[in-house]
């Protein structure tokens, strides 16, 4: 139960649900364990009528006898009717008052998890799949659920229910009682047994649940990968191998389970042998009536649900203890990346890096060396590198989606680091070299950045990121509703969706990651020259892998195994007859091949 505890302070937010919710719980048992006494004494008035009716047989009194016998049967029927009637009213409160109370924390939880999840850092996405996430913040709470409403309501039935009908049980004859009684030790032992199995494999089953869960997700994603490899049969025999996984720890599961309820059931019928024998010797002595045996039997069967339910219950319990323990390792996660106090004022756009050096924590690749690098306010940087070179670690970085492992990058003088990163970050824009577009209408997806939507600033930021005439040309122009990850656009579309999601933002900061692969050379210098006028006075950094993307540039970085191997304008880099000039030179043969074809 130790990872349960980590819910007492729901319990303590929705106290005064489950206060009543407890009186309804032991007034609804009451109006359910005193119907046995009225069967009791009913039971009794019909063997004592009769054998009255029986002795006047012949005489006119017989039928006096007879309505009399009919009348006080059918009180005692009224009378156990109503309050059936009462039980049923009040286990209706008690539902809507717990559980009620668990869809609240649920609702709770789930908010508290995606909020939690939302303050990670960029590296905890990279080590855990967004299956099993997603299963932590839906099927695992789900299971929680199941315990803060169904279990602990059962629970509390099922103890207030026991404590009334062991009371009345000793009240009507204490030898009896321990007779029907006595089956219960074997069960709690039994329980006892079972519990541990039943919480290790529920631990094992939501393990292969989320890893089934990431499993379709990331086939889904990758859908026409596996379509333009006709890789589906082998897809399904993969995914027909992950479910047979699942489905043999949920087999262990149910195996476990269906010997457990069984063997309760034996002994709660095992107790109703006990109470005819011993009642009956009891009856013949004169201890107890024969009505008494009929209350018994009654209270035997009325432990019977109860019994069953405490199994149910502890299954629930188990089940919920392995979520909820999945759930605390992530919740237990601080995030690396944790802002600083400073929140005032607006960027002017000075960055500079001080001796930073960068090691991959998940992969200990280093992918910065020793950097050294002042950007004024307003200047235009480009940098340019091969693959694996650096460049968008030093993107990440000045995102700060991972803090460096040696040296500083400041910002306007100032530790990144002490800055309030939605602070920070609300005045920079980014543009991933992976195009991220939600499943939205275009308006929503350029205006994601702002609190409220400006339809023309919408559409000048889609004019500046030269896509305004792509996007009018669709059926229903800025509502065109895009399809998951925007598959409803082509490569270079997205791109620019992209650019113009950052432009509206009107940054001081604008971190450009190899963004306009996709786009064609006429687009690529339309952007770049409406670039030219927006961030007028405000600091760009483009990085790119076409030289001609950047060669306008007020500097011009050439990366290379984690360090600066160059740097200068267009001109003094062709002029040093180094790596840039060689790529230059390169890219124009390039060039001219492809126009000769």
């Amino acid at each position: 139960m130790k990872h349960l505890r980590y819910l007492n302070k729901y319990f303590y937010k929705y106290k005064w649900w489950i206060v009543p919710g407890v009186f309804f719980v032991i007034i609804s048992n009451i109006f359910g364990v005193v119907p046995a006494q009225v069967i009791g004494f009913a039971f009794n008035l019909i063997t004592e009528n009769l054998s009255i009716y029986k002795l006047f047989a012949g005489f006119d009194r017989q039928e006096i006898v007879y309505d009399i016998f009919s009348a006080g049967l059918l009180y005692f029927g009224t009378v156990v009717l109503v309050l059936y009637l009462l039980r049923g009213l009040f286990m209706f409160f008690m539902r809507q008052t717990l559980i009620l109370m668990s869809r609240h924390i649920e609702f709770d939880m789930k908010n508290e998890i995606y909020a939690h999840y939302q303050e990670l850092s960029l590296g905890f996405y990279r080590r855990n799949n967004t299956g099993d996430l997603m299963n932590r913040a839906t099927e695992d709470v789900n299971r929680v659920r199941m315990y803060v409403g169904p279990a602990i309501m059962y629970a509390l039935n099922t103890a207030v229910q026991v404590v009334l009908i062991v009371y009345f049980m000793f009240n009507v004859n204490g030898t009896l009682a321990l007779y029907s009684l006595a089956p219960l030790p074997v069960l709690v032992l039994t329980i006892y047994y079972v519990n541990t199995g039943i919480h290790d494999k529920s631990e094992k089953i939501q393990q292969r649940l989320s890893s089934l869960s990431a499993f379709v997700q990331e086939r889904l994603s990758g859908i026409r990968v596996i379509k333009s490899y006709v890789r589906e049969a082998q897809t399904r025999e993969a995914f027909a191998l992950q479910s047979e996984h699942y489905k043999g720890e949920s087999m262990k599961l149910v195996r476990l389970q269906a010997l457990f309820y069984p063997a309760m059931l034996l002994l709660v019928g095992l107790s109703t042998i006990l109470t005819v024998y011993i009642g009956g010797r009891q009856v013949i002595n004169g201890s107890i009536s024969a009505g008494n045996i009929a209350e018994f039997i009654v209270y035997v069967n009325q432990l019977t649900f109860p019994v069953t339910m405490l199994g149910w219950v502890t299954t629930l319990i188990q089940r919920a203890a392995a979520s909820q323990k999945r759930i605390n390792e992530f919740l237990q996660l601080r995030p690396d990346i944790t802002g600083g106090t400073i929140a005032s004022g607006t960027l002017e756009g000075g960055i500079e890096f001080k001796n930073v050096s960068f090691t991959y924590p998940d992969t200990g690749i280093q992918a910065i060396r020793d950097i050294n690098l002042k950007i004024r306010p307003g200047q235009f940087v480009a940098i340019i590198g091969r693959t694996g070179s650096g460049k968008s670690t030093l993107a990440n970085l000045l995102m700060r989606m991972y803090d460096t492992d040696q040296g500083m990058v400041c910002i306007d003088g100032t530790d990144i680091r002490e800055r309030d990163l939605q602070h920070y970050r609300s005045q920079v824009g980014f543009v991933p070299q992976e195009v991220f577009l939600f499943s939205d209408t275009i308006t929503n997806n350029i205006a994601f950045g702002l609190d409220q939507p400006d339809q023309e600033a919408v559409r000048n930021a889609a004019k500046n990121a030269a896509v305004y005439q792509n996007i009018v040309a669709f059926e229903h122009g800025f509502e065109t509703m895009l399809g998951e990850r925007g598959i409803t656009l082509s490569g270079g579309q997205k791109q620019r969706v992209s650019i113009a999601r950052a432009l509206i933002k009107e940054p001081r900061i604008l971190v450009f990651d190899d963004c306009l692969s996709a786009v064609d050379t006429k687009t690529e210098e339309e952007i770049l020259g409406n670039l030219g006028h927006v961030m007028k006075g405000k600091t760009t950094l483009l990085i790119a892998h076409r030289i001609s993307t950047i060669k306008n540039a007020d500097l011009i970085l050439v990366l290379e195994n984690g360090q600066i191997k160059e740097q200068g304008t267009h001109a003094e880099l062709l002029g040093l007859n180094g790596s840039y000039a060689e790529m230059y030179t390169s890219q124009l043969l390039e060039e001219e091949e492809s126009k000769i074809k």
